[in-house]
This record gives C-alpha cells, structure tokens and sequence, in this order.
C-alpha cells in the first residue's frame, strides 16, 4: 500500500511577525494535488496542523478546506495526530463521526491505542503527551519522562500487535541525536524530551513529526517528514518535502520525497550594503523571498533597513558580521571568567542579578550545605 507521510505544518505561523497563510495556502494546494496524482491509500499527518492551541480563524478554515478536498473530494482516508503545538482537545472535536468517512483523528491520547487497519497496514496513533499525563493514564509511577512514557505505550501495543503484518506508529517526539532547529519548541528541560529510536523498533515504519527537517535522523525505518515550510533562518538550508511510502507486505518499503515550492522562499544573503543595492546584483535574486541579509559594512551607515526594503520588501531580519564577531567575543570572555569560579560563586552572582535582597551569611551557609551535597552525590 502507499502513504504521503507529513507533519508540522504549523497553521497560522507567524515568522518574524510576518503571516505565513498565503505560502501555507500555496503549499497545500500543491499537496492536494500530488494527493490526486499519486492517488494514495492514506495521507499521514504527524502533529502540529496549527501552530498554537489556540489558532487564527484563517488557519482554520484553510484546515477544514484542505482535509475536505483530501478525504471527501479525493475520497483518500486521513490518519492524522495532535503534536505539541495543538489543542488536544479542540482538535478531538469531532472525532467520534470523522471515522465514518475515513477520517481518523486522535488530538488525546487514550489507554488503549487500537490499530486503523488499511489495505493490510496496521496504524497505531499516538498523539503527543506530556509524560505526567501518560503516567497518570498508565497508571505507571515509574513514568518520568518521554522516553518512559513512549516505551510504556510501546509495551502495550506490542501486547496486541501482529509482527507478521506491517505496523506502522504515527507519533510526535524528539528522538535521541535528532538535528534541531530555532522554530521549534522545547519539549522537556534537559534530556527527559528525548526518546531512543530503539523503541520504535517493533515497527515497520515510525512517521513522527516535531523536527523540521526531513533528515534530522538517520534511522533506516524511524522518519521525520519534516515541516511544510521552513519557519525560521536556521531552516533556510533544508529541502522542504513530504515523504512518500510504499510499502510491501512483509514490511519493507520504498522511500522518496516531493518537494513542495512555496511563493516566497526564507533565504541568507550577505554582502555590503552597496553592493545588495546594485541593480547587477539583485536583478539575479529572488526580491521578493523571506530573507536574513548580514551586513559586511564597518562604518556607520544611515538607515540601511529601509534601503534594502525599496529592493527587497521582505527583509525579515538584518544583522551586522563586526557586531556578531564582536558579540561572539564578548560571550566567550564573559563565559570564561564564569567558568574560573564556584558553584557558590556563580550562585551568588545569579542571586544579586535577580534580586535586590542581600545574599547574607545564613543564606550563603544554606547554598553551600545544598551545593556540598549535590557534589557528594554527583561523586
């Protein structure tokens, strides 16, 4: 059977402060009709339909006009899950009657995660939880994190699950090594976001959604689509696609990817100011893209953002290389005189930056006990 595996489309995305509706409108139009050409037996959508729990009317209605045309105009079942970014709840509206047309939405997470059984494939849902959420569900104590949550509902499945049919776990999480980008939101402080692609091993394929790129692991079966489009600079150099699966009976599969061209790309350019505002050189570029211009220039210069808007009108952000490098310096100096100190030390230097209460005696007495056996532990 085939798939179109894709995720985090980010609906109602604001870059910069700038709408990306209309390339978001570009784009899945485009992907309606690659829908239509490849003639899919499911669409896969991976977490995060609209960029925040609680989402612009335009993205909305765009959601509702897009998965129309999929499930009930091309007549093509939709498996889709609530990511980090949705409401769980608002996006289960309507579950309960979606199902009759073949369209299988899971925004939470329920105990008992039941396959969708499509020409021979076995889809098992997992919609994004927080970990408190599953330990609660589970009623599992030992749940602390992503990854003992992931691997307590991989337990489950397992218990029912036929491995001598393809299965499938459609899911929104960080997996372990994954290559990250600035739109993306932080799961969990330190390493309890993060789950083992070897939990995924069960499957015959995981499309997950959450990192942007569509090559953020290298994993022969655990794949991220990567976003519709790309949503901050540090994405600029990706290849946007949509990943899509052919799958045999035994399990195996062929993997390839379609692109999807946007209106306005999100570019990086460089150079000094006179030379981005020669005719011999923007006449070559792509004005009207999305772009990050870095400034080569060391003396003053009067008003250079309004300047390059009359050549580029969507100049999102602008910076100057002497200020970074300079800003770079100051950081690594300030990073190393921080790093010839206490913990105490550093402590008591945080305390007087955010509060004007003195640190006296007994305070410092109490830290010091508290970092003594924080140290005795970590030893």
């Amino acid at each position: 059977m085939k798939f179109i595996h894709t995720a985090d489309w980010h609906l109602g995305k604001l870059v910069h402060g700038v709408s990306m509706i209309e390339n978001q409108k570009e784009v899945l139009d485009q992907f309606v009709k690659l829908v239509e050409e490849e003639r899919p037996d499911a669409v896969v959508i991976a977490g995060d339909l609209y960029d925040r729990s609680v989402p612009p009317t335009e993205a909305v209605l765009l959601l509702d006009e897009i998965l129309f045309k999929i499930n009930i105009d091309l007549k093509t079942p939709i498996i889709s899950i609530a990511g980090n970014h949705d409401s769980a709840e608002r996006l289960s509206f309507g579950t309960s009657w979606y199902k009759h047309s073949k369209f299988y939405l899971s925004g939470k997470l329920s105990k008992d995660i039941l396959p969708i059984h499509i020409n021979g494939v076995n889809f098992y849902l997992v919609p994004y939880a927080e970990p408190g959420v599953v330990r609660q569900l589970l009623n599992d104590d030992s749940i602390h994190s992503h990854h003992d949550a992931m691997k307590a509902l991989v337990g489950r499945m397992e218990d029912t699950m036929n491995p001598n049919e393809p299965n499938v776990l459609v899911g929104h999480a960080f997996v372990l090594g994954g290559k990250t980008s600035d739109s993306e939101r932080i799961l969990s402080v330190g390493g309890s976001g993060c789950v083992g692609s070897e939990l995924f091993a069960p499957f015959s394929y995981t499309a997950l959604g959450h990192l942007h790129s569509p090559d953020a692991i290298s994993d022969k079966k655990v794949k991220y689509s990567g976003s519709l489009l790309k949503y901050s600079f540090s994405e600029a150099k990706q290849n946007k696609s949509v990943s899509i699966i052919e799958m045999n009976l035994d399990g195996s599969f062929q993997h390839r990817y379609q692109s999807l061209k946007p209106i306005n790309d999100m570019r990086e350019i460089e150079g000094h100011l006179e030379e981005l505002l020669d005719p011999q050189f923007y006449e070559k570029q792509r004005i009207h893209d999305y772009l990050k211009i870095t400034l080569l220039d060391e003396g003053a210069l009067i008003d250079p953002i309004n300047k390059l808007r009359q050549v580029y009108p969507n100049v999102l952000h602008l910076e100057r290389k002497i200020e970074m490098t300079d800003l770079k310096k100051k950081q690594n100096f300030l990073t190393s005189g921080k790093e010839k100190k206490s913990e105490l030390e550093l402590f008591e230097q945080f305390y007087n930056e955010m509060t004007t209460s003195e640190f006296t005696a007994d305070k410092k007495e109490t830290i010091a006990e508290i970092v003594e056996n924080v140290l005795k532990e970590a030893r």
